[in-house]
């Protein structure tokens, strides 16, 4: 492994000294997300793949964490962690057979789990990451007392790199759950904000919830209890529905989690909404909720014209209203997208932070040019 960060760090200084950028790849199974652009042939020789660069540093499942490399397959991480009853509690998606661990931190995406235990970042206890000068940087640690201060490590999940290309993270893991149980209810998408407004008050163990319009009928709702059998129990109780089998509840999460729900058509465009929990229906199209109604997916038609600006100032201004945020997470054509960018305008005080920390890691701007904010 020491010969290829040795190739990754010529590669970065190479592009230094001739101020080319730098277009970081792993699995590319992710590749739809954020602000992103084929390469053009004035941008030379810039991808910087880090597939190579993989393996298990250091787990260790008595203290519940793990250190690996960028490169590192998600999926043979997770298989490990399981061999040891154990998970990456964010339930990340892979969106992809190729997803790799340093695109799961970098794109900084949670799954239904994210509700109950928390996102990536909450997870992140540190990383190593090669910067511009070709340097490698060491941030935060590898347990949860080492976590102090200007935590970089941490401000890494969601850069879509760039601030530079992660080489290693360091993972907060958890214990498997000991039983869960999913529940289907019939509900419109009123009833639904009631009842997660009412379970939200209740110490049950529920773990992810859904709710997801059904043509011809008022909707279903999914709830996911894990932890001990009898706070299940009691759970199942107050909740009611009906008990779904487990390998079709498996299914039915995994395709929430990686958009292969018939919702996520491929010919429509796909908003993530971010809102309060207790914001009432946002009226503005097909939805589907997760996390309690904190997240809203919202499937929008090709505008008529045939310019996203309209739909986005539309949807940003809705989710803004209500104190959230809207993000165009796939667009279905290229004019979908609008001119400022796929995701939310950024407060003053996070595009301020967001600068100068770009500016301390990566003055020339090389990585991932616009990825994250067109401009830098």
């Amino acid at each position: 492994m020491e010969f290829v960060l040795s190739e990754l760090c010529d590669q970065v200084m190479t592009a230094h000294a001739g101020h080319k950028p730098i277009f970081i790849t792993g699995g590319g199974s992710k590749a739809f997300y954020g602000n992103h652009r084929p390469l053009r042939p004035q941008d030379g020789h810039c991808l910087l793949d880090v597939n190579a660069y993989q393996g298990i540093v250091n787990y260790q499942p008595s203290e519940l964490m793990v250190t690996v490399r960028a490169g590192t397959p998600l999926q043979d991480l997770e298989a490990e962690l399981a061999a040891q009853g154990q998970m990456l509690a964010f339930e990340p998606p892979h969106h992809g057979p190729a997803a790799t661990v340093g695109g799961c931190v970098a794109t900084g995406l949670s799954g239904p789990r994210r509700m109950s235990a928390g996102a990536v970042r909450d997870f992140v206890l540190g990383a190593r990451l090669l910067d511009a000068q070709g340097r490698v940087l060491n941030f935060g640690g590898e347990v949860m007392k080492n976590v102090a201060g200007y935590d970089v490590s941490r401000l890494l999940a969601g850069s879509q790199g760039i601030f530079g290309v992660i080489l290693e993270v360091s993972l907060k893991v958890m214990p498997r759950p000991m039983e869960e149980l999913t529940l289907c209810l019939d509900a419109d998408e009123a009833q639904a904000l009631a009842l997660f407004a009412r379970w939200r008050g209740l110490p049950m163990p529920v773990s992810a919830t859904a709710w997801v319009p059904v043509p011809g009928l008022p909707g279903q709702l999914w709830v996911r209890l894990s932890g001990a059998p009898p706070a299940i129990a009691a759970a199942q109780a107050r909740i009611g529905g009906e008990a779904v089998d487990a390998e079709l509840a498996a299914e039915h999460w995994t395709s929430l989690r990686e958009h292969t729900h018939s919702f996520f058509g491929r010919d429509r465009s796909l908003w993530r909404i971010a809102v309060p929990p207790a914001t009432p229906a946002l009226g503005l199209g097909p939805t589907l909720m997760e996390w309690s109604a904190g997240q809203r997916w919202l499937s929008v038609g090709a505008n008529g014209d045939g310019d996203g600006a309209a739909t986005a100032d539309a949807l940003r201004a809705a989710a803004q209203a209500r104190g959230g945020h809207a993000t165009l997470f796939r667009p279905a054509h290229q004019r979908d997208i609008p001119a400022d960018g796929v995701f939310h305008p950024l407060a003053p005080g996070v595009a301020q932070l967001t600068r100068r920390l770009k500016q301390e890691l990566d003055p020339l701007g090389l990585f991932n040019p616009g990825r994250l904010i067109l401009e830098l």
